[in-house]
């Protein structure tokens, strides 16, 4: 696994479900293996600091084709948006709420 990719879902009963990056996980909470009420937290890794988790809904998302993530969404997290700016000044691309990447078609 890329250790600036990954993500995971966390239920309220102590769970852990881990992806290879945030199109995974969005095409997990989609099949609803988890109802909405049971998770407690979904995480995604900080771009700018591999490795590092923080939370999905207040995250920065950039996709773009220069990410190269895993599984192919092309979407990076960013735990501050200074961050974001700086990458999305070298690639270019669609910067995303965690609402927009979890319900826009095509994303991620």
């Amino acid at each position: 696994m890329d250790r600036k990719f990954g993500a995971e879902v966390v239920t309220r009963k102590g769970k852990v479900y881990i992806f290879d990056d945030v199109g995974c996980l969005v095409t997990f909470l989609q099949t609803d293996e988890v109802k909405k009420e049971n998770i407690a937290h979904c995480l995604i890794t900080d771009f700018a600091t591999p490795g590092v988790l923080v939370d999905a809904s207040t995250a920065f998302y950039l996709q773009a084709d220069a990410v190269s993530s895993p599984m192919a969404s092309n979407l990076a997290a960013f735990a501050r948006r200074s961050d974001l700016d700086t990458f999305d000044n070298i690639w270019h691309g669609n910067i995303l709420t965690w609402e927009e990447v979890i319900t826009q078609p095509g994303h991620p």
